[in-house]
């Protein structure tokens, strides 16, 4: 795993931060890529998307949150996978169960990343989201 490895996972997450878009977000992407979300408060069944689905989903997003940070706290590399565990936050710009418009989510995530040829081929994506006050 080469220094490069972690940099380029981390530029998607700092692209994704900035609310990059598809066309922003697409280089860092193989043409294989599929994304993975594990049940979570938002989507009780979880999601799999593929490359074209995420993309739409990277432009879909900026009419439902603003304002994205991502904390990263640790990182752990092997071979061509990087994890990332998170702290992420976003102001919503329209009401989801559990918050309504203009309040801050936020969220414990970890993230595991399979690279290919130098482009992430797979995100993992395990979010806990904070539901209550505080």
């Amino acid at each position: 795993m080469s220094n490069s490895t972690l940099d380029h996972v981390i530029g998607f997450v700092r692209t994704v931060e900035a609310g990059g878009g598809a066309e922003d977000i697409r280089p860092y992407l193989d043409p294989e890529f599929t994304l993975t979300e594990w049940p979570h408060a938002l989507s009780k069944m979880g999601s799999t998307r593929n490359l074209e689905q995420t993309l739409t989903g990277a432009d879909d997003s900026k009419s439902i949150v603003a304002d994205q940070k991502f904390e990263i706290v640790r990182t752990t590399c092997e071979g061509n996978r990087v994890v990332l565990e998170m702290n992420w936050s976003a102001r919503l710009l329209l009401d989801l169960p559990h918050w309504d418009a203009g309040e801050t989510i936020r969220a414990r995530s970890t993230a595991v990343f399979e690279l290919r040829d130098g482009l992430i081929v797979s995100q993992d994506t395990y979010d806990c989201y904070y539901t209550a006050a505080g």
